[in-house]
């Protein structure tokens, strides 16, 4: 084998871990989200949401009540680390007046029910999704997730992952300045 054919898989190594480096290294600054799949639903109307309400079972949980007015939909379990890492920022945006409708995905109940009792509700209303109802509805394929929903009931933004103030700012902020500022 020549010199120069011996060179060949060590340049396609070095090029493989550069690529590797710059990925991670966007991962770290926050520029770059592996989870951060584009929806079908940007800039078209909300699947509608009819679910059973966790905590009245007497209830449900429409999104028709939320029409003309700007929300977010937050999908989570208590099954889901990054839900436990968010649900803080969550707290404060629930006391700052925006309004978040949960979905409980996947979850046991008095797990749900318990979670919210002892780390605060920051949800207007949380639908119980035990089965995947609203979550194939909304193209959900991990939690959480946020959307926003403006007042026409069309889907602005999504964000898969923990929301944290950068992600606030980013993406979802403006929506609620006219209305309420958060920060």
């Amino acid at each position: 084998m020549s010199k120069s054919r011996a060179f060949i898989p060590l340049l396609a190594f070095l090029a493989l871990a550069g690529l590797f480096y710059f990925v991670l290294m966007k991962m770290g600054k926050g520029e770059y989200n592996p989870r951060d799949i584009p929806t079908e639903f940007i800039g078209r109307p909300a699947p509608s949401i009819d679910l059973p309400n966790l905590l009245d079972e007497n209830d449900r949980v429409k999104s028709s009540d939320y029409a003309g007015k700007v929300w977010l939909v937050n999908v989570w379990g208590t099954w889901c680390p990054e839900c436990w890492k968010e649900h803080e920022y969550l707290m404060h945006l629930s006391r700052q007046g925006v309004p978040i409708l949960g979905i409980d995905w996947r979850d046991e109940k008095a797990d749900a029910i318990d979670f919210l009792k002892q780390k605060g509700n920051p949800f207007v209303e949380v639908g119980f999704d035990p089965n995947s109802d609203a979550a194939i509805d909304w193209g959900v394929y991990g939690a959480p997730e946020t959307f926003l929903i403006d007042a026409e009931g069309i889907v602005r933004e999504k964000h898969a992952g923990a929301l944290y103030p950068q992600v606030w700012q980013e993406k979802f902020a403006k929506y609620f300045h006219a209305q309420k500022p958060t920060e």
